[in-house]
């Protein structure tokens, strides 16, 4: 074993000795940086007994290291070295990769390498590392360097004069360096089924402060340590540890997947069968019998589109959010927990489980310091992910909300306690709800339909209504399939499709790899589409099929067509198949159930073109009453003036049901309404 006084100059001789090093050196002199950043595999291959001794006694070497590191760059720049005081060596890996359900004792005062997601940080503190005391009587100096836990206390007595607590603290002669604490949580994608995320903190120093945030995944090399603080007298000596921050990195958040060479050739090899696409989406849940057109929009929320910022900085989602809103025991959850396996990353969570501040982010009060900081929710953890939502319905109105600029916007604005931040929630909103009444209603709009507000529907790219009508030939055909799974003949269901995890595989290459860009064809296809559709409109109160907002996701769902091929240009046919998948959308929900004509303010707006001019003259009589009235209105009274000019009572019922859906009038008691002023 290498003596440790002979340390500091194995590390000068490995700084020097390696051109890459070397390099890296002359980066952190031209930057300005205090890190040197060095692969644990370079320590290694230069020589392995240093490299034994940096994973088994880091306390002591690396301060030797940066001492190596500090010598070296006085050497070459002393001005440099003047100016930035310290310097630190960061070995970036551990042989010790520990996952963070297995973090025991055993790996105590040791170099290891633990991966997670952030979920908390601290704000910034400044921790005393080299304090310099004086006694007050005879002016006597003592300089104590600082434990990270544990506050090294002044001698009791003057060595010099004797004394008694005659020391204190000469704050501008002591030293100090920024501080932060971080939690490092299991990543979704590793959590065991059925457990909770287990966590541990992280004590980040100097140049690593700032360098994550919360929803970030990073790979930490760093050394257990003991909290000793938490020793009390008369108390059970149990301590817990946290891990002292030696090196971070942020990965990228669609590279959790590990792609081997091998899996790379047989992902190609797939992309070029003419029926990948038929592939894909027969994988996708096919244990679920039929739904061909639900699960290929759910393949095309699972490759994504391409997010766009312009050159004004405007941004331009690329992720496809889908509803799905169906029949009791339709398999709609059954196909969003396929989902939340099969996405690279995805978070999985239930409307009636889930408040604004879990969903979003929440601002925590630290037990210890009683300080406020940040907690990612599940829209923030489930960055360059899906987020699924079941029974969605099923949500407070208050806690609803929070999905809006999450599911346009991309992002999550906070502003409690003092504190005030924007999140990246860049996801796929994969969702699922029941009928208002029981069973999906065709004679009444999707917004009567569905107990979600309009401005919340019309954030979605595709909204399917799956209903249980019995028919003979598909309830045959299921009930065998079934039938089937159940007695264990499951080979002509599970024949020809890819495996869960190499779907994934396949999905997060595709994400990582491919930006396919649109063809003349594909565009002109896009456009004749569009225009078609628009040249229904007829003026003033007639309906209006198709707005810009589909138009986006249209060009996102024909990006998501060709990712599935791993092409990089987006054709015609890749258009065609989007429009198909966008007509069953209309199809499905974007009908005027009075007129039967195409019309998407029937989702955008709630009210359906036959029925807006009867909304406004109900609303606009609304108000008229409460003026007269000076306050809330008699429903009868409504319903009589209503009448009077020309609505029936029946439709007055309707909107006024609609109208308290979205919030626009409250009942303050039986028989009452108000408009929400």
């Amino acid at each position: 074993m290498l003596e440790l006084g002979a340390v500091r100059e194995k590390f000068r001789e490995l700084i020097l000795s390696s051109e890459k090093i070397s390099d890296e050196l002359i980066n952190i002199i031209i930057q300005r940086k205090r890190s040197l950043e060095v692969d644990f595999h370079d320590i290694l291959m230069f020589d392995k007994a240093l490299a034994d001794l940096v994973v088994e006694k880091p306390k002591a070497v690396l301060p030797e290291a940066d001492r190596a590191v500090s010598e070296v760059v006085e050497e070459r720049d002393p001005e440099v070295a003047r100016e930035l005081r310290r310097f630190y060596l960061r070995p970036r890996g551990s042989p010790l990769v520990v996952p963070l359900r297995k973090l025991r004792s055993e790996y105590i005062s040791r170099l290891i390498r633990v991966e997670g997601i952030v979920t908390r940080l601290t704000p910034p503190k400044h921790f005393l590392y080299r304090a310099l005391y004086r006694c007050g009587q005879c002016g006597y100096e003592v300089e104590l360097v600082q434990e990270l836990e544990r506050h090294v206390e002044p001698p009791a007595r003057c060595p010099r004069c004797g004394g008694a607590r005659s020391f204190a603290l000469v704050s501008e002669s002591s030293q100090y360096v920024d501080w932060q604490k971080a939690i490092l949580q299991e990543r979704p994608e590793d959590l065991p089924p059925g457990q909770m995320p287990r966590s541990a903190e992280v004590v980040l120093l100097d140049d690593l402060v700032d360098s994550v945030k919360p929803g970030d995944i990073v790979s930490l090399t760093g050394v257990v340590e003991l909290a000793a603080s938490e020793l009390r007298r008369g108390r059970p000596p149990v301590v817990s540890s946290y891990i002292y921050g030696v090196h971070v990195e942020t990965t990228n958040k669609e590279l959790v997947e590990e792609i081997t060479k091998g899996d790379e050739e047989k992902i190609l090899e797939i992309s070029r069968r003419p029926d990948v696409r038929e592939l894909i989406i027969r994988s996708i849940a096919p244990s679920i019998y039929g739904y061909g057109e639900v699960k290929e929009a759910v393949a095309c929320l699972l490759f994504g589109g391409r997010e766009i910022v312009y050159p004004d900085g405007v941004r331009v989602r690329g992720d496809v959010n889908i509803l799905l809103v169906g029949d009791p025991g339709t398999a709609k959850s059954q196909l969003l927990k396929f989902v939340a396996k099969i996405a690279p990353r995805a978070v999985y969570t239930t409307g009636k489980g889930s408040s604004a501040a879990g969903l979003t982010a929440a601002v925590v009060r630290d037990k210890l310091t009683g300080e406020f900081y940040l907690e990612a929710g599940a829209l923030v953890l489930a960055d360059r992910g899906v987020a699924v939502i079941d029974e969605i319905d099923k949500m407070d109105v208050k806690d609803r909300v929070a999905l809006h600029e999450a599911m346009e916007q991309n992002t999550v604005s906070i502003s409690k306690a003092g504190i005030v931040a924007t999140l990246n929630a860049r996801t796929a909103v994969l969702a699922a709800a029941n009928p208002a009444f029981g069973r999906y209603l065709p004679n009444r709009t999707v917004a009567e339909n569905i107990d979600l507000p309009v401005s919340l529907l019309s954030r979605f790219d595709l909204i399917f209504v799956i209903r249980d009508e019995p028919g003979e030939e598909f309830d045959s055909a299921l009930a065998g399939h079934i039938l089937d799974l159940h007695a264990g003949k499951s080979t002509e269901a599970f024949s020809d499709t890819l495996r869960p995890d190499f779907l994934r595989k396949y999905v997060a290459y595709a994400r990582r790899h491919v930006k396919p860009i649109l063809s003349e064809e594909a565009k002109e296809k896009i456009r004749a589409f569009y225009l078609e559709m628009r040249r229904g409109y007829r003026g003033p109160g007639s309906a209006v099929a198709i707005t810009a907002r589909q138009l986006e996701a249209l060009i996102r769902l024909t990006i998501a067509e060709a990712k599935m091929r791993l092409s990089p240009i987006a054709t015609g046919e890749d258009a065609d198949r989007a429009i198909k998948l966008y007509l069953a959308f209309l199809k499905s929900v974007g009908i005027d159930v009075e007129s039967g004509s195409v019309d998407i303010d029937t989702v955008m707006t709630g009210v359906p073109a036959s029925r807006r001019e009867a909304y406004v003259r109900v609303v606009e009589l609304l108000k008229k009453l409460e003026e007269a009235e000076r306050g809330p209105v008699k429903v009868e009274t409504l319903m009589a003036e209503a009448e009077k000019a020309g609505v029936p009572r029946g439709e007055v019922q309707r909107l006024i049901e609609l109208l308290i859906r979205n919030g626009e009038v409250y009942t303050p008691r039986p028989g009452y309404v108000k408009r929400v002023m």
